[in-house]
């Protein structure tokens, strides 16, 4: 059993396609073809069940897949850590945040971080902070920077607060609180609100605080990104909770701090504890607590 053939089928497996695999592994379909079959041969039994469209694991490939996810995981981890061995000022970080952060925040941390270390490069994913998790329990990600979840509670998941923010309440220009700058939260029990799809962290904290305050928020619409939020709260679709955005069009919205109850949403770091973590990786861990304050 070679080692091409292992990566071979792990990416016919993903694929479930010969000519998608066979153009993620830059190689002909008959090679590839080829190459599983000899890994079928040695095995003495079928690994996919052909069909017009494609192919699919069959109960002896899914038995030997994760067996090959962990070979090749393994294998990567060792050229990595030998890697960074020779220069522990180079390489790359993955990170994956939530889709609020990426305004202003992460771009703002990862810019000074590399004014210090130039030679660590970062693979970004912005996503919600379900899929964020995800991608971290798969091992595709270093570090992720999300909403608190009951994913976090698993063993070999680890996390510290790396934010600690306030929410503001945000209304249309021309609504009757516009001229206020402080409320409190009941106050705006029956407006209609916009608010964050369920799939993010902090449509969870939102419907918390308006439960605190005695209320379940009417939601009108439910949209991703703070800047979709903010501008059909602008076109007067409701009010919402948000936190400060830099460059909000203060002309369409006014900014409201809530003083009852006590509005604020909290960022967590999160990795694997079970993973190696590169000598960049740890740079930036500390970097971030570093920068805010973190003691844990």
């Amino acid at each position: 059993m070679e080692w091409q053939q292992l990566e071979y089928f792990q990416a016919l497996a993903k694929h479930q396609n010969f000519t998608k695999a066979a153009d993620e592994l830059a190689l002909t379909q008959s090679a590839l073809s080829r190459s599983i079959a000899k890994l079928e041969e040695e095995l003495g039994v079928p690994l996919f069940d052909r069909k017009v469209r494609g192919v699919t694991l069959n109960q002896y490939g899914e038995i030997l897949l994760p067996y090959v996810n962990r070979v090749i995981q393994e294998i990567n981890q060792a050229k990595q850590e030998i890697r960074d061995l020779d220069n522990p000022y180079q390489g790359t970080i993955s990170l994956a945040f939530i889709h609020t952060l990426g305004s202003s925040f992460v771009p703002d941390l990862i810019s000074v971080f590399r004014e210090k270390y130039p030679g660590i490069q970062f693979q970004l994913t912005q996503d919600s902070t379900r899929k964020i998790m995800n991608l971290l329990e798969a091992g595709e990600i270093d570090l992720g920077l999300c909403s608190p979840n009951e994913q976090m509670k698993n063993k070999y998941i680890e996390s510290v607060v790396a934010i600690d923010e306030p929410l503001y309440l945000i209304v249309p220009k021309e609504h009757r609180f516009a001229a206020r700058t402080k409320i409190e939260l009941q106050e705006v029990a029956d407006e209609p609100f916009v608010s964050y799809k369920h799939e993010s962290g902090i449509r969870e904290v939102i419907e918390r605080l308006c439960q605190e305050a005695g209320f379940k928020p009417n939601v009108t619409f439910e949209g991703v990104g703070d800047e979709t939020i903010a501008g059909f709260v602008a076109a007067n679709f409701g009010v919402a909770l948000i936190p400060y955005i830099p460059g909000l069009d203060m002309e369409k919205i006014s900014i409201l701090t809530v003083t009852k109850p006590v509005c604020k949403r909290v960022i967590q770091m999160v990795w694997r504890n079970d993973r190696y973590m590169s000598p960049a990786v740890v740079q930036f861990k500390r970097f971030l607590k570093q920068s805010h304050g973190i003691t844990k």
